[in-house]
């Protein structure tokens, strides 16, 4: 048996923040040699953060880069230890994995395919590698290998697939099989979105099957850069089967997943398999071998613990909590703030968030413990909160504010919801406000402002009012002011710019209306696993969505104003996700919805392409939200759309003189 102690690490790193990404990497790597690991996976781009967007550009990060990997040498004597960073070579920067073997750089592998699409941008940082290239490169005061290359370090063959190298078809690993290679390494930057951990799952225990390896897999860890999530959760498997997973979502900064593997093993599992074909032709060119005196290594138990998170909705429930709590968490800290505000309305939305921040320091509070929560938030006080509702009222600020047109039952919600959570909550009358500004303006233009005439400015200025008292309580707390607008609303502009959208983050502009009404119901039956529901959240529920922005005898829901938020949903993702045409979302959404006449139904689909057109302009303004699927509307990060347009009017006529003609026939 040929026996190695291997572990993949996920940290949480922070872009251009030069001694804590280091001081991360040196504890990951003194948690491993404690374990007794020789070989460690660091993830992708660790050394610098991945999420550095264009100051991959400046010459000095690079130097920098240089300089901190030169700091982290002899920290890995006696070690194997991949780290990521980015070199310059041929005058363009290449996204690479180095190799430290013993306290000295073996070389540089360079990533071969790029992630270009949805979120990433890397084609406008980095060149890819072309295969089967390889060359030198002069840095750290050396010249090294660089490019499509793997190592033979003491007899054991080790090559590598860089995060997206492993989710295209024509995958490193393959050619790495051939070569007759031991362990692939693959260091990642993979943002959390729903059912994506299944998916590494089958690349990594599929590359360890079809290729014959052991593969390690790791993975950055929480709210890196702002908007991208990351799962940690590192993966080791060995010819088909798992041997180890780590943690996902986690608070902690730094975690190591460590495996016993048995490299004999698992190249008589390649001998004996009658696909394998090795590479005979001689050429060694790209192969760096390093003399490397492999420690004695006893066999260990199997602890994969494997969690597998099939897609369901109760899944996709606990793992949208938790990647916003830890979202949330590293949001707070990173910006230095003292805590969050939000507008409570007693509605949905806003109790969602007001949740969700409550969530977080129940998770934190179980995982890391009061001291720990203290110190990574900087509170130095002589005695800290007793408990998590104590903690609530210090890290949350909710505000209710009232007008002429809010309900007592919304009230109520509000006042109730903040005080089970244990924030500390105002009522603000801010009528006066209103009506001062319908006066004043009323005056200056020479008539009375009525609803009738003027419905929308009057809904507006309302929730624009309520904006500079919670601002000027989020500064005097030194908070984050947490927007409360959805994605749903975003779609349609359904939301006040100014008012409602105001805040320097909107967590909730990633998800849907009806998918919050599920969470919500969901959290107020069951909850997450090893916490206790929320049946206060039962006052909101029980509500149907309102703005409240008209007097009250005129009954406003949203969906009265809209269509019902599961139809508006489904249209969205057809459209916008899907980028099917009016008469084909009519085709569709016909059959679905039987029971909706095919005329109210068209005029739901005309709805929603005039104002998804019309209000580009808003979601082009929203503070920055979290990634959670493929159906963000992000514009800056996912879903770009011109702020003018045609708005579609040529496809909705088509739409209108169809059903027209359907429903004639029908008759």
């Amino acid at each position: 048996m040929k026996l190695i102690r291997v572990a993949a690490a996920a940290l949480n790193q922070i872009p251009l923040d030069w001694e804590h990404n280091l001081q991360n990497i040196l504890e990951a790597i003194a948690l491993a040699r404690q374990q007794q690991v020789t070989v460690l996976c660091l993830p992708e781009l660790c050394l610098t953060g991945y999420g550095c967007e264009d100051a991959f550009h400046a010459p000095g990060l690079h130097r920098t880069a240089v300089e901190m990997l030169r700091a982290l040498l002899p920290a890995t004597r006696g070690m194997v230890v991949s780290v990521g960073l980015p070199v310059v070579y041929a005058g363009a920067a290449f996204n690479t994995a180095c190799l430290i073997v013993n306290g000295q750089i073996a070389g540089f592998v360079a990533k071969q395919h790029l992630a270009g699409d949805g979120i990433h941008y890397e084609p406008r940082w980095f060149k890819p590698w072309p295969r089967l290239i390889h060359a030198d490169v002069e840095l750290a005061g050396g010249n090294y290998p660089i490019g499509d290359i793997f190592f033979d370090i003491g007899g054991v063959k080790i090559g590598f697939e860089i995060c997206e190298d492993a989710w295209v078809g024509t995958r490193p690993g393959a050619s790495l099989a051939a070569r007759g290679v031991d362990v692939i390494l693959n260091p990642s930057a993979s943002h959390f979105e729903f059912g994506k951990n299944a998916v590494r799952q089958r690349f990594v225990l599929e590359g360890s099957r079809a290729f014959n390896v052991n593969y390690i897999y790791s993975n950055l860890l929480g709210n890196e850069a702002g908007r991208a999530i990351y799962d940690g959760g590192g993966l080791i498997a060995a010819a088909g089967k798992f041997v180890a997973q780590g943690a996902r979502l986690t608070f902690m900064p730094v975690t190591i997943t460590s495996a016993t593997i048995d490299v004999d093993a698992t190249r008589m599992t390649r001998a004996r398999s009658g696909s394998f074909e090795p590479d005979v032709d001689g050429d060694e060119s790209d192969l760096v071998k390093i003399p490397f005196p492999w420690p004695d290594c006893r066999p260990t138990a199997v602890t994969a613990n494997l969690q597998t998170w099939e897609h369901s909705p109760e899944v996709e429930y606990e793992e949208f909590a938790r990647a916003l709590s830890l979202a949330l968490f590293d949001y707070l800290r990173k910006s230095r703030s003292s805590g969050f505000v939000v507008s409570l309305s007693g509605g949905i939305d806003s109790t969602a968030v007001a949740l969700l921040v409550r969530t977080m320091i129940d998770l934190v509070l179980a995982e890391l413990g009061s001291d720990a929560l203290a110190k990574k938030l900087n509170i130095s006080d002589v005695q800290l909160p007793a408990d998590a509702a104590a903690w609530c009222g210090r890290l949350l600020t909710t505000v209710y504010q009232r007008t002429r047109n809010n309900s007592t039952t919304t009230e109520n919600a509000a006042q109730q919801v903040a005080a089970a959570l244990g924030a500390t909550h105002y009522l603000l009358d801010i009528d006066a406000t209103v009506q001062h500004y319908v006066e004043m303006v009323g005056a200056a233009i020479g008539r009375q402002l009525s609803w009738p005439d003027d419905d929308l400015p009057l809904q507006n200025v309302q929730a624009r009012a309520r904006v500079p008292g919670v601002w000027l309580l989020a500064n005097l707390k030194n908070s984050l002011l947490l927007a409360t607008s959805n994605r749903s609303e975003a779609a349609v502009g359904y939301c006040t710019m100014d008012g409602d959208t105001s805040g320097g983050l909107s967590p909730l502009a990633g998800i849907d209306k009806h998918f919050l009404r599920q969470w919500l119901r969901w959290m107020e039956s069951t909850g997450l696993a090893g916490l206790n529901p929320w049946p206060i959240v039962q006052l909101v529920n029980n509500q149907a969505p309102t703005a409240e922005l008209r007097p009250l005898e005129q009954q406003q829901t949203d969906e009265g104003d809209l269509m019902p938020y599961e139809v508006l949903d489904r249209i969205e993702r057809l459209a916008i996700r899907d980028k099917l045409q009016p008469i084909d979302i009519w085709q569709r959404l016909s059959a679905e919805y039987e029971q909706v006449e095919g005329q109210v139904l068209a005029d739901w689909i005309a709805k929603f392409f005039r104002l998804w057109c019309r209000n580009q302009w808003k979601r082009e303004r929203l503070a920055p939200s979290f990634h959670l699927d493929d159906e963000n509307l992000d514009p800056k990060t996912w879903c770009r759309f011109p702020i003018l347009s045609g708005g579609f009017e040529r496809e909705l006529q088509q739409l209108s003189a169809y059903v027209k003609s359907t429903l004639e026939t029908k008759l």
